[in-house]
């Protein structure tokens, strides 16, 4: 079975890579997940504030920031988020991880500002990595910035960073865009590679014992994944040769093999590795194998945006009738009935 998918332009033999989180913080693990099957490792990301107190040489704790951080923070060990591990700590790590493995490895860089992001991505190039994630965490809580001037911000991070490096750009982002495929049309324009679907926004609570407000984490589940293929169904067969990465939700075969038929050409697994370990990699793999091959389907590029919109006569109608029918399905006794 050919499983072979292309993502940024590196050819993987199959379409599981680890996502921006613990899974890659140390060598050890960058090692495990080569071992397990990983056929390309996003290691964790490089924050924008790490950046900021490095130059301005301040002494600042990880809880300062704890509600800004987007990729599972408490599995982070405190040698990866806490004081001691700094940009140059960072880059150390990329470089080692680079000579310790054979499959590509992706940087991470996380912000919202222009700041010093073309020259951290220019010392990504340098290492050798073989492509990089701008991972665009941003949630405004002013009515003075509109839409346009907070994706104007987005695309000229990313042109910045494209005439400072020739290396691979996935730009990581959030579903929360007025217009998300011409967004993402901004961003192709701007020299983003691919686009990474989607950022998880851990949303804080408050303790009503303390009236103040708590950071929470809790992992994906399948649940997460119909926002994901919705929009790469919508994406998918839009733009000239832009990838498209489904990132939240991927936890069984069929979660995977729905997101490649709405058109992911690579699924960034997370959730799941930190719940089950790097080992479930092998049985996901084994999964699709099995299915394609019940199937009949021959490669993985067969099946991709199977179900897209782009191999829709008429998309537009299909989702208002989708609509449409799940309201009309819905009665007053709490039962779901489909009118066929």
């Amino acid at each position: 079975m050919n499983l072979k998918t292309n993502y940024l332009g590196l050819e993987l033999p199959h379409p599981f890579i680890i996502g921006a989180s613990p899974l890659g913080s140390t060598l050890d693990r960058v090692r495990r997940a080569e071992d397990a099957g990983a056929a390309a490792i996003t290691v964790h990301s490089l924050f924008e504030e790490q950046i900021q107190h490095h130059e301005n040489g301040l002494h600042v704790h990880v809880h300062t920031y704890e509600e800004s951080f987007s990729e599972a923070r408490t599995y982070f060990p405190q040698t990866v988020v806490g004081d001691h591990y700094g940009p140059e700590e960072y880059l150390e790590h990329l470089r080692n991880a680079k000579e310790a493995v054979d499959i590509p490895i992706i940087g991470s860089l996380n912000g919202t500002h222009l700041g010093s992001w073309t020259q951290y991505a220019t010392l990504f190039s340098e290492i050798g990595v073989d492509a990089m994630e701008l991972n665009l965490y941003y949630q405004p809580n002013t009515d003075e910035e509109t839409a346009t001037e907070i994706e104007k911000r987005f695309t000229t991070i990313v042109s910045h960073v494209r005439s400072a490096v020739e290396i691979p750009i996935a730009v990581k982002l959030s579903p929360f865009f007025s217009s998300l495929p011409n967004f993402v049309r901004q961003l192709e324009k701007a020299g983003a590679n691919g686009v990474v679907l989607f950022n998880r926004f851990y949303q804080p609570d408050i303790d009503l014992d303390e009236l103040e407000t708590k950071p929470t984490l809790k992992l994906s589940d399948s649940n997460e994944l119909l926002l994901r293929l919705r929009w790469l169904a919508i994406l998918f067969g839009r733009y000239d040769w832009l990838s498209l990465a489904c990132t939240g939700g991927v936890h069984t075969r069929d979660d995977a093999l729905k997101a490649i038929m709405a058109g992911a050409d690579c699924i960034q697994l997370v959730s799941v590795l930190l719940q089950h370990g790097v080992e479930r990699i092998r049985p996901l793999l084994e999964g699709i194998t099995d299915w394609m091959e019940e199937n009949e389907y021959e490669s993985l590029e067969q099946m991709k945006g199977s179900m897209s919109y782009h191999n829709s006569p008429n998309p537009e109608a299909i989702e208002r009738a989708n609509y449409l029918q799940i309201l009309k399905s819905w009665e007053p006794n709490g039962k779901v009935v489909i009118d066929t």
